[in-house]
């Protein structure tokens, strides 16, 4: 990574790295290189087997930032949600939709170039509850999640970047495993849900140096 082409990058993180770095000195020079970004984030997630969209957000994404490396660790809690749907294209269902941190994100931005690119991975259990099939309630328990954590790929779109400040657009795809503790239903949960294809789309906007 060379002087001359992140340094625009270093411009924007200076004054929080330079608060750091007096604050850290007597313990150590290297902390002063993360810095904490906070983002405003929502998006839409589309679940290609029930042909469906779930609404995620509006939340805060939390990142620190190593600036010398460009890895990143962080944070992005979802508000509850819900999603609907129709079984065998005619039985409308409806179903509360909870994703539950599993780990914390993990990422890394290209800092080297003009044009940032990032790539991140957040884990999450899908939880459901509250499934109603043609009105009438299905009584999922309140334990009905993914068996395994499912990872949640997303990145910058090709030629586009992501700015520290203003933030960008992330995009990915992702598979959704199989659930259990759902009574009665989770097979027909396990027949209608899991899969790959599913995408997701995150708005990430107004970064703020803490």
């Amino acid at each position: 990574m060379s002087h001359s082409t992140t340094s625009r990058w270093r411009t924007r993180a200076a004054v929080v790295a330079a608060g750091a770095a007096v604050a850290l000195m007597p313990v150590a020079a290297h902390a002063a290189t993360i810095v904490p970004i906070q983002y405003d984030a929502q998006g839409t997630s589309h679940i290609a087997k029930t042909n469906s969209d779930v609404k995620l957000g509006p939340t805060k994404l939390t990142t620190n930032l190593d600036i010398d490396t460009g890895d990143f660790t962080g944070s992005l809690p979802l508000p509850g949600t819900s999603t609907s749907f129709k079984i065998a294209g005619f039985l409308p269902t409806e179903a509360k939709v909870d994703f539950i941190e599993a780990a914390p994100l993990t990422g890394h931005i290209n800092l080297a170039d003009d044009r940032a690119e990032v790539t991140s991975t957040a884990k999450y259990y899908i939880k459901l509850s509250d499934i109603k099939v043609a009105g009438f309630p299905t009584f999922p328990g309140d334990k009905c999640k993914t068996k395994q954590p499912v990872s949640i790929p997303v990145g910058t779109r090709p030629n586009e970047g992501f700015d520290l400040v203003n933030g960008g657009t992330l995009v990915g795809t992702f598979t959704i495993g199989e659930f259990e503790n759902c009574g009665i239903n989770t097979g027909l949960i396990n027949s209608l849900v899991p899969g790959g294809g599913n995408t997701v789309t995150i708005n990430v906007t107004n970064g703020v140096f803490q």
